[in-house]
């Protein structure tokens, strides 16, 4: 306990999955945590479970970042994890698809990092976590086009953060798991289950296609996203963390 105490992260995709319980692991860890998304009625709760302050923010508003970063001001910690997952290859995506996700999968966090970097810097340092995939530059996956894609570019704009700023006292990592039990996963079972005949079948699917027989948890991968955030990995920028129980050996 205490790792992360004395620090102040924000938090984007707090709501729901992976965002909510690296939300809340930051705050067990010591963080006053400002939790960010796009539903409202989904962050209810969470001020009750030691989360600092709850705020709808629409990531892919570039005004309402910009106004949220004046308004809080230094942060030291910044998760990017709000993002979208298309089903389809490239002749199931169209440009409506294509710029919606590359919208918000990558420019969210190009918008976050440009509007809370600069009081970053002046407070002398922090550190940038953005979501990206075992299904990006590391592995292709089949019906995973457009979303492969944006994770791609996620991790090449992690890279180019943590070497523009590695002398600066910020560090920029990449997350990349591989499949977490999560509501937007549930949501992606269920599509398939109906397509195969039942949930369960589709559940069995998803299972199989894992090297440890089982999908991971979203404390799991929140774990991961504490140490990036402590000083305990002061040493650590421009990385891909995959975190996948070997699904992409």
């Amino acid at each position: 306990m205490g790792r992360l105490a004395g620090k102040r992260a924000i938090i984007t995709a707090a709501a729901n999955g992976i965002g909510r319980s690296t939300a809340l692991a930051f705050a067990r860890e010591g963080a006053e945590v400002i939790a960010t998304d796009v539903n409202a009625d989904a962050l209810e709760g969470l001020t009750d479970e030691g989360i600092a302050s709850c705020l709808v923010l629409d990531a892919r508003n570039t005004a309402a970042v910009n106004d949220l970063a004046q308004e809080l001001g230094a942060v030291d910690i910044l998760f990017n994890c709000a993002g979208f997952v298309h089903h389809g290859t490239v002749l199931d995506c169209s440009e409506e698809d294509w710029d919606f996700s590359f919208d918000l999968n990558v420019k969210s966090m190009h918008r976050m990092i440009s509007a809370f970097l600069p009081a970053m810097l002046e407070n002398g340092g922090g550190s940038i976590i953005n979501m990206s995939s075992g299904a990006s530059s590391i592995k292709g996956v089949p019906n995973r086009y457009v979303y492969g894609a944006t994770k791609a570019a996620v991790i090449g704009l992690t890279k180019a953060v943590a070497m523009d700023f590695i002398t600066k006292g910020i560090r920029c990592n990449a997350i990349c798991p591989g499949t977490i039990r999560s509501p937007s996963l549930e949501a992606r079972i269920k599509t398939l289950g109906e397509e195969v005949g039942s949930y369960e079948k589709a559940l069995d699917m998803f299972i199989a296609r894992q090297p440890m027989g089982r999908m991971a948890s979203t404390d799991e991968v929140a774990a991961l996203a504490v140490y990036l955030g402590a000083d305990e990995s002061a040493f650590t920028t421009g990385t891909t963390n995959i975190i996948d129980g070997g699904w992409t050996l």
